[in-house]
């Protein structure tokens, strides 16, 4: 059987979690560079019918490979940014999703592009972090975050082709599962103080969507240049001391004085065995406590320049999405 040929001049992209903050941020970034988008969701229709963006939604679930592979059918790149609904069944749910996503990469010769985390390492590689650094992981999350990327390694030796893009903490606008519109902010409301999870002092690394998308897009673009199994590390955000997004967030909604507090630690305990969220967000805890920086040189050697949208107008973008100020 002649094995389907890899090609990005197709253009046809199907995007796995086109209703998250990353998957919604490279669906409308593909539409933007004149690529055909489909989205599967298990309400295909009531999302076409709110949706004028111009993506095709595709009924079926992640979960079913069979639905993954009809969607997939001409694709030249899957976009794999899906979790489970609420994040129940996180660790059950996750690598069979990976899986189907390469079934059906492996049936029309597609890319998968997959956003890294920094789950994936341990006490050993910090404090700077490189795309050879050691994966060692102590938590749950970052176990199966490995080996989803151990999956992906694994069928690159047999065809299938992946990208991983790793970068900070997520923000940006439309952007609902995520430190700075769950634990930092309230969407909806006026910034009238802020919430930080850190110490002052800890440096953190945060990435803003937009600029993650571009530089996922922009590697796509360079399909020569990538190998078979490919990953990449974005400086993205870099806020040394932990006051830079404060300050940002200061300027964006005027508010020279705002307040800042604490962020809750003692309480997640009491909320992880009720509240997934909160189960997650204890387990990478350990990730405010110490400085923790990635390595782009091997991404500028590629593209030249990483895509960067400076803090203010980043936060700015991001309050307004969340209707916390206007745009």
């Amino acid at each position: 059987m002649q094995q389907p040929t890899p090609h990005t001049s197709r253009k046809i992209a199907l995007v796995l979690g086109a209703t998250g903050g990353i998957g919604n941020a490279m669906a409308h970034k593909l539409l933007q560079r004149g690529w055909q988008v489909r989205a599967l969701h298990r309400r295909a229709a009531q999302m076409a019918a709110a949706d004028s963006s111009g993506i095709g939604w595709r009924q079926g679930d992640a979960m079913q490979r069979a639905d993954v592979i009809a969607a997939a059918e001409g694709a030249a790149i899957i976009v794999h940014a899906v979790n489970p609904p609420g994040y129940r069944n996180w660790g059950e749910l996750v690598l069979p999703m990976i899986e189907n996503s390469i079934a059906a990469a492996r049936a029309c010769g597609a890319r998968i592009i997959l956003p890294g985390t920094v789950y994936n390492y341990g006490a050993d590689a910090f404090p700077e972090l490189s795309e050879t650094s050691p994966q060692n992981p102590f938590t749950r999350k970052g176990a199966i975050r490995v080996q989803m990327e151990g999956r992906l390694r694994s069928a690159a030796q047999s065809g299938v082709r992946s990208l991983v893009v790793r970068a900070g903490d997520f923000f940006g606008p439309h952007l609902a599962n995520s430190w700075f519109a769950q634990g930092m902010l309230k969407p909806g409301r006026p910034v009238t103080a802020v919430t930080y999870p850190g110490k002052r002092g800890i440096g953190h690394q945060w990435a803003y969507l937009p600029d993650v998308a571009e530089t996922m897009m922009q590697l796509i673009e360079r399909e020569d240049a990538l190998a078979a199994f490919d990953t990449f590390h974005m400086n993205g955000h870099w806020d040394a001391d932990g006051t830079e997004m404060v300050a940002a967030i200061a300027r964006a909604a005027g508010q020279a004085d705002l307040k800042v507090r604490s962020f809750p630690w003692w309480l997640l305990p009491a909320l992880a065995p009720f509240v997934p969220l909160m189960r997650e967000l204890r387990e990478v805890a350990y990730l405010w406590r110490q400085p923790l920086r990635m390595d782009n040189r091997r991404l500028l050697e590629v593209l030249g320049s990483e895509p960067h949208t400076g803090w203010d107008q980043a936060v700015h973008s991001t309050l307004a999405g969340m209707a916390c100020i206007k745009k």
